[in-house]
């Protein structure tokens, strides 16, 4: 009965799919279909980070009940799915500080800890924000300096009771869209952007206690000629033990550069390579390691075609296999990406990101199944 039920789990989580546009066929990909995971009517919602736990739940993370792309009034929330993508609970709240509450990350630890990031903007706090929104204004008469001091920064916060109840945030010297991971030694490792030193650094920190504490393990060497200023979100995967590898968003005013950035660690993020570009164009990326050991990058390209696409590695993040990329969803505009993936337990892949759905819409989380060819249902 169970395996009964588990078929028609995943007849209705394809047919949903399907419902919302057509299959489309890549060299090495099968695309089933894209459709809104959560619309917030009105508002603009953005830079989602999904998890998978043990129980197969589903948790997406994001920048919610927003005005536009920048504004004052970003908190961080939560969606929920029990049945694989199928349906999505509504939006619950984590965080709702006075500043702009971005770029959601979340992982749920092998104890069981759910642990979510995110950073604090002030970008609104100019002049000319304020001549486009002047009802901004008023928002920003109530930050004192010290609300800012306070509150302005990089953030993690940690739930023990799956989402119910969160223990009070926690400073972080770095920040990246999609937030720490766990390695093997049961470590968390956070590589983001930071300041070490007074100096903006790819900034790795470590926790041995859940997330409890933080400390600076080191950071990531970058190579003359390349500008520190122009990095930003990297994202880190474990291929195996102690073996790491980060790729790091070029956001260069030279267009035609904009590569994502790659360093590896071989002793657990104590050292790290220096920066070298991949052929890989687009920002940010998540990295998730497959069943058959495949190293999955996704990212979003925001020249035309404005699109989310993906690459793999076949040999642990040495080579990517750029020849045969895949073009996961179109956009008419170039806001969107920050995508992030899991994969099912029919192996195939959910890759959830923002973008705008319909013309004259704000931006909501959409969702596109789909998974490599000669992989089982």
């Amino acid at each position: 009965m169970k395996k009964l039920i588990s078929v028609l789990v995943i007849i209705l989580f394809i047919s949903s799919f399907l419902s919302g546009s057509n299959p489309q066929r890549d060299s090495i990909a099968e695309i089933f279909g894209t459709k809104v995971i959560c619309k917030e009517p009105g508002r603009y919602i953005g830079w989602p980070t999904i998890t998978r736990t043990k129980s197969n739940e589903l948790l997406i993370v994001f920048s919610g009940n927003r005005d536009a792309h920048i504004c004052p009034y970003g908190i961080t929330q939560m969606i929920r799915s029990n049945d694989n993508g199928v349906t999505w609970s509504a939006p619950v709240t984590i965080n709702n500080t006075p500043l702009d509450d971005r770029d959601a990350g979340i992982l749920k630890t092998k104890s069981g800890t759910l642990l979510v990031s995110w950073f604090t903007s002030l970008a609104f706090d100019n002049p000319s924000q304020y001549k486009e929104h002047p009802d901004w204004v008023r928002h920003s008469e109530k930050l004192s300096e010290d609300i800012k001091k306070q509150w302005l920064g990089n953030w993690t916060r940690r739930s023990t009771d799956n989402g119910q109840t969160w223990e009070e945030p926690v400073r972080q010297i770095a920040s990246a869209p999609h937030g720490p991971i766990e390695l093997h030694d049961n470590r968390l490792l956070y590589v983001g952007m930071g300041t070490v030193d007074g100096k903006k650094s790819i900034a790795v920190e470590e926790s041995k206690d859940d997330g409890k504490t933080w400390n600076l393990i080191s950071t990531v060497p970058i190579p003359a000629g390349l500008s520190v200023q122009n990095l930003w979100e990297p994202h880190a995967l474990e291929v195996s033990n102690d073996t790491l590898i980060v790729l790091v968003r070029n956001n260069s005013k030279d267009e035609s550069n904009g590569y994502l950035q790659q360093t590896e660690s071989y002793d657990g993020g104590k050292t790290w390579n220096v920066l070298h570009q991949t052929p890989l164009f687009g920002y940010p990326a998540h990295l998730l390691k497959l069943k058959n050991g495949d190293i999955l990058a996704v990212y979003g390209v925001r020249k035309e075609p404005y699109s989310e696409r993906a690459c793999l590695s076949k040999d642990g993040g040495k080579t990517w296999d750029i020849g045969n990329e895949i073009l996961l969803s179109q956009s008419k505009t170039w806001d969107l990406g920050y995508p992030s993936s899991v994969e099912l337990e029919d192996g195939s892949i959910l890759t959830v990101y923002y973008q705008i759905d319909q013309p004259g819409e704000k931006t909501c989380l959409m969702g596109t199944r789909w998974k490599l060819r000669g992989k089982s249902e």
